[in-house]
C-alpha cells in the first residue's frame, strides 16, 4: 500500500474513532491508541510501513516536549525545583521498592520484579504533558509540580535506560562518564546561547510570523538532532530546546505556532503506540494485571499525596499531582522491550506491562478530566494528607481586565488610560521593536499575533472586562470580537477601522465603540470652530496642548523631534 494511501486511511479510522470519543466524553488521545490497535497487527493490519509512520511520531514528541521546554521558565519554577526533587525521588524510592515486593510476591525472580517495579515507577510526559495543556492548568500549582516531579522521573529514566543499555553489552563505567560530562558540555552550550546569542537572533526572526515559524521549527529540530547525535534521546533535545528560548518575549507566539504542529504529529504517535501493544497470554495474566493496575492508578497517587501533604501542601493540590502522575510511562514499554531482548525477562512480562500501561493510561485520563468532581467526593478522608498549616499557592497573574492589541497608533492613548486605573492590563503586538520599548519601561506586554487563535486561548476572557484594538483590518477586529463575546458578553469592545462601511459592520456584529481616526479628527477640528469661532488665541491654547501630547508620543515611541521639523 502507497504511504500516502496508508496515512489516510489511518488519519480516516481516527476521526471517525475520535468523534465517538468525543459523544463519549473521553479523552482524544484514547481514541487514538485505538485506532492504532484497530489498525494495526490485531485487526486491519494497514501498517505496511510503519518506519516511515513512525517518522510522524517523532515529530509530535519533538513538538510536544519543545512546546513543554518553553514554558519552564528557570524563574517560573524555581519555587517548586526542590520539592519536585524531594517528592519525584520520594516518589520513585517507595514506587519502585512497594511494586518490587508485590512482583515477588506474585513469584517472579529478583530481576524480572526489578523490571516490573521500574516500569510501574515512572509517569507518561507525553500523556500528562497533554491533558494538562488541554485542561490549560500547566500554569497551576499542582501542574508546576507535576511538570517537576515529570523532569526527575525522567532524569532517573535516562540513567536507567543507560545502565540497562550497558548490561546488555557488559557494565562500562568509562562510557557512563563520558555520557555525563557530554550532558554537561551541552547544558553549558545551551545556557550560552541562550544568554548571549539567541536575544540578539529572535528579534530578526521575530519580524515576520513565517520567518519566526521556521526558525521554530529548525532550532527545536536542530538541537534534539544534535542530543541524538552525541547519544542522548531526542525527547530530552527537544525539551533543552524550549527551555533556552523559555526567558524569550516571543515564546507565547512560537509556542501558539508549534501547537498545530504538535496536535498533527501526536496524533501518529498516540496511533503507533497503540499499533505496538501486546496482548498475548492475558488471560493468565488477570490477577497480577489487576493488581498492578490498581496499584499504579491508586496506590501511586497516595504515595504523592502522602509526600506532598508532609511538606505542608493542601490535599486538593496533593489530589491533583498524584491523580496526574497515575500512568506508566511509554518509556516503561521501552524499557520491558529492552530487557526482553537482552533476556533479562520473558515474553510474559512485556504483555503484563502492555496491558497495564493501556489500562492505566485510559484510567488516568479519566480520573484527571473528573478531578474536580472526585474532589468534592474525597475532600474529607483526604483531610489526612494535609497538615494543620499549609503552603500558600503562588499565583502568576494571566487574566488581565483590560488587553490592548497593537500599541502603535491610537494605543499609547488607552496605555496611559490603563496605568492611571490601576488594574491589571496588557499589551499584545507582534513588532519586536514595540515589545522591547514596553519591556524596557516595565509595561507588561506580550508579544503575539492578535489574529491567532492559539494566543487567544491563552487568555480567561471571562475576566476581561475591556479589550482595545487598534488594527485596523476589519477580519482581525471581527475574529478578536466574536472570540470575546463567546466568553464574555458583557465585556466592552472597542476597535479601530479604516472606513465607514467597516464600522457599521463591527457595530453590527456588536462592538461597543469603533475607531475611525480621519472621521475624529475632522469632527473634533469642526467642534473647535463650533466652540471657540475664529479666535486665534483660544485655538493657539489647544494647538498648545496638541502639540505637547503630540511630543509626548513620539519621545514615547523613541523618535527624535528633530525628524519631525
Amino acid at each position: 500500500m502507497d504511504i500516502f494511501i496508508e496515512l489516510s486511511a489511518v488519519l480516516a479510522v481516527a476521526t471517525v474513532i475520535a468523534i465517538v470519543m468525543q459523544k463519549l466524553r473521553l479523552p482524544l488521545l484514547l481514541g487514538h491508541i485505538l485506532t492504532g490497535m484497530l489498525a494495526g497487527p490485531l485487526l486491519f493490519n494497514v501498517f505496511a510501513h510503519p518506519d516511515d509512520l513512525a517518522v510522524f511520531s517523532k515529530l509530535g514528541i519533538t513538538a510536544l516536549l519543545f512546546i513543554v521546554g518553553l514554558s519552564l521558565n528557570p524563574a517560573a519554577v524555581r519555587d517548586i525545583g526542590k520539592v519536585s526533587v524531594a517528592v519525584g525521588v520520594g516518589q520513585i524510592v517507595f514506587t519502585c521498592l512497594i511494586g518490587f515486593l508485590i512482583a515477588l510476591g506474585f513469584g517472579y525472580g529478583w530481576l524480572p520484579a526489578l523490571y516490573i517495579a521500574l516500569a510501574l515507577t515512572f509517569s507518561s510526559t507525553i500523556i500528562v504533558l497533554k491533558i494538562l495543556q488541554d485542561k490549560r492548568d500547566l500554569g497551576k500549582l499542582y501542574g508546576r509540580l507535576a511538570i517537576g516531579i515529570l523532569l526527575v522521573q525522567d532524569l532517573v529514566a535516562t540513567i536507567t535506560l543507560v545502565l540497562v543499555s550497558s548490561s546488555g553489552q557488559g557494565v562500562n563505567p568509562l562510557h557512563f562518564l563520558e555520557i555525563l560530562i557530554k550532558l554537561f558540555a551541552l547544558g553549558a552550550g545551551l545556557w550560552f546561547v541562550a544568554r548571549f546569542v539567541l536575544p540578539r537572533l529572535t528579534p530578526i526572526f521575530a519580524k515576520s510570523q513565517e520567518f519566526l515559524l521556521l526558525f521554530s521549527v529548525a532550532w527545536g529540530m536542530g538541537i534534539a538532532s544534535l542530543f541524538a547525535y552525541l547519544g542522548f534521546s531526542i525527547e530530552v533535545g527537544a525539551l533543552a530546546a524550549g527551555v533556552a528560548l523559555a526567558t524569550s518575549p516571543y515564546h507565547h507566539e512560537i509556542t501558539a505556532k508549534m501547537k498545530l504542529l504538535r496536535d498533527f504529529f501526536l496524533v501518529m504517535f498516540f496511533v503507533i503506540l497503540g499499533a505496538e501493544l501486546s496482548f498475548g497470554n492475558v488471560g493468565s495474566l488477570g490477577l497480577p494485571i489487576l493488581v498492578f493496575s490498581l496499584f499504579v492508578l491508586i496506590g501511586n497517587p497516595i504515595i504523592i499525596m502522602a509526600i506532598l501533604g508532609a511538606l505542608g501542601y493542601r490535599r486538593k493540590t496533593s489530589l491533583f499531582t498524584g491523580i496526574a502522575l497515575a500512568q506508566i510511562s511509554e518509556f516503561s514499554l521501552v524499557l520491558i522491550l529492552l530487557a526482553h531482548s537482552f533476556g533479562h525477562v520473558i515474553s510474559e512480562v512485556v504483555t503484563l506491562v502492555t496491558v497495564v500501561g493501556l489500562i492505566t493510561f485510559t484510567g488516568s485520563s479519566l480520573l484527571m478530566n473528573a478531578s474536580e468532581p472526585l474532589f468534592k467526593l474525597l475532600k474529607r478522608p483526604l483531610g489526612l494528607f494535609e497538615r494543620a498549616t499549609t503552603r500558600g499557592e503562588k499565583r502568576v497573574k494571566r487574566d488581565p481586565e483590560a488587553i490592548l492589541f497593537g500599541f502603535h497608533r491610537l494605543g499609547h492613548d488607552f496605555l496611559e488610560l490603563f496605568e492611571r486605573r490601576g488594574r491589571p492590563f496588557l499589551v499584545v503586538d507582534f513588532d519586536p521593536n514595540v515589545i522591547k520599548s514596553l519591556q524596557s519601561r516595565y509595561v507588561p506586554c506580550m508579544y503575539g499575533d492578535a489574529a491567532d487563535n492559539e494566543l487567544l486561548d491563552e487568555f480567561d476572557l471571562t475576566k476581561t472586562n475591556l479589550m482595545v484594538s487598534t488594527i485596523p483590518d476589519l477580519e482581525t477586529n471581527l475574529f478578536l470580537l466574536s472570540k470575546l463575546r463567546k466568553k464574555n458578553k458583557q465585556a466592552v469592545f472597542m476597535s479601530a477601522a479604516q472606513s465607514a462601511e467597516e464600522a457599521m459592520v463591527l457595530y453590527a456584529d456588536g462592538a461597543d465603540y469603533v475607531i475611525l481616526p480621519h472621521y475624529l479628527g475632522g469632527n473634533y477640528a469642526s467642534l473647535l470652530i463650533d466652540k471657540y469661532g475664529l479666535d486665534s488665541e483660544r485655538i493657539g491654547r489647544e494647538r498648545e496642548k496638541h502639540v505637547k501630547h503630540l511630543e509626548t508620543r513620539l519621545i514615547s515611541a523613541k523618535v527624535p523631534l528633530a525628524q519631525t521639523r
